[in-house]
């Protein structure tokens, strides 16, 4: 299958393009400003602006000429900016609305039209635990994750009756660059409140998005998963 990930340099998403290029799947992945430093077979890093559509019209150009149209989307690019609500500046707000939520109509549009006409097609959005629970400082990023779900029910109810499922997973904190921005201290209390004692790893929602993108998986739809050490 042709599998297209976007956010696939680093972390969880470098993650997913490894696992999905072990099953031998051909993979292409976006990255905005440095791509993955490892090279595999069968993948291909591009670069995007995840938030211009035009950009994104571009990609699809390019996946359509060298016959990679995705069977299966993963949209896993994600920021953050965190800031109590109070003093977040209207950029700061958009900053993070526009990759985590507002990109997914550019990205995921063109590619649910292909997979609706082909009668098959997989879409696995990445949400947060935080969606569910809410953060202090992240308003911004808790939104945008909301709305990732929203987004996943809605779409799944189009696409069922053409083959095409919408899921979504809900990782807790899990060990990436996006946590290494976060204090020490912080981080410590947030382990404790974790009741399994650890935060999650990359492949672990690698593994579940392989799983959901199967034919194994075919019954399921508009469901989110959460990976997160039953912190709720």
């Amino acid at each position: 299958m042709n599998v297209l990930v976007t956010g696939g340099s680093r972390g969880i998403g470098l993650s997913i393009v490894k696992k999905m290029a072990a099953l031998n799947h051909r993979v292409v992945y976006t990255y905005k400003n440095t791509p993955a430093p490892v090279e595999l077979p069968n993948v291909t890093s591009y670069k995007l602006d995840l938030t211009e559509k035009k950009s994104c019209d571009d990609l699809y150009s390019y996946l359509s000429d060298n016959e990679l149209m995705p069977n299966v989307l993963v949209n896993n690019a994600g920021v953050t900016c965190d800031k109590p609500f109070h003093k977040m500046t209207n950029d700061e707000w958009l900053s993070v609305i526009n990759v985590n939520l507002i990109s997914l109509f550019n990205i995921t549009q063109p590619v649910f039209s292909h997979m609706r006409l082909n009668g098959f097609g997989r879409i696995i959005n990445i949400s947060s635990v935080n969606a569910h629970k809410g953060q202090f400082g992240q308003v911004n990023y808790c939104a945008s994750k909301a709305g990732v779900l929203g987004f996943t029910k809605a779409l799944a109810l189009e696409g069922a009756a053409k083959g095409v499922t919408v899921n979504s997973i809900s990782p807790g904190y899990t060990e990436t660059d996006m946590i290494n921005c976060i204090s020490v201290d912080i981080l410590n209390k947030i382990k404790k409140d974790i009741p399994t004692g650890r935060f999650a790893t990359p492949d672990e929602i690698a593994t579940l998005v392989c799983f959901l993108s199967s034919k194994d998986a075919s019954y399921i739809n508009g469901a989110d998963y959460s990976i997160n050490g039953a912190l709720y």
